[in-house]
């Protein structure tokens, strides 16, 4: 396999629903341990027990101010997998409104899956913004 499979794929469209609607169904995603996720928000480095729990309601506080959140994902860089673990990074654009201001804003994530129960699940990611322009 030289990219990530639709099972991969559909982890990052829960976490970018959890995003863009607060749904928090789409937390399954996250593996159950040892989860760590660098932000563009304070306190930016979410890790320990309570990872996935400190970060969700940090993302919402960030989203506050947010509406009509739409992603867009370029095709998947650098994958790696030995059936256990996979990496892969992952263009993507968001477009929406922002303290009533439409925005686009462009950048990076990396993921790290980790195999749990038979199914994957996200261990870590780390977003990079690398453009946003306000129309």
């Amino acid at each position: 396999m030289n990219a990530p499979d639709t099972e991969m794929l559909a982890l990052v469209d829960k976490i970018a629903r959890f995003i863009a609607t607060g749904d928090e169904t789409m937390l399954g995603a996250f593996a159950k341990n040892g989860v760590v996720i660098l932000e563009n928000f304070a306190p930016h480095l979410f890790s320990g027990p309570d990872a996935v729990a400190d970060w969700a309601k940090g993302m919402r506080e960030h989203a506050a101010t947010l509406a009509n959140l739409r992603p867009s994902f370029g095709a998947a860089q650098d994958f790696a997998s030995d059936g256990t673990r996979a990496f892969f990074s992952l263009p993507t654009h968001w477009q929406g409104i922002s303290n009533g201001r439409p925005f686009q804003e462009d950048g990076g994530w990396s993921f790290l899956l980790v195999r749990e129960e038979g199914q994957w699940r996200v261990q870590s990611y780390g977003w990079a913004v690398t453009h946003v322009a306000y129309d």
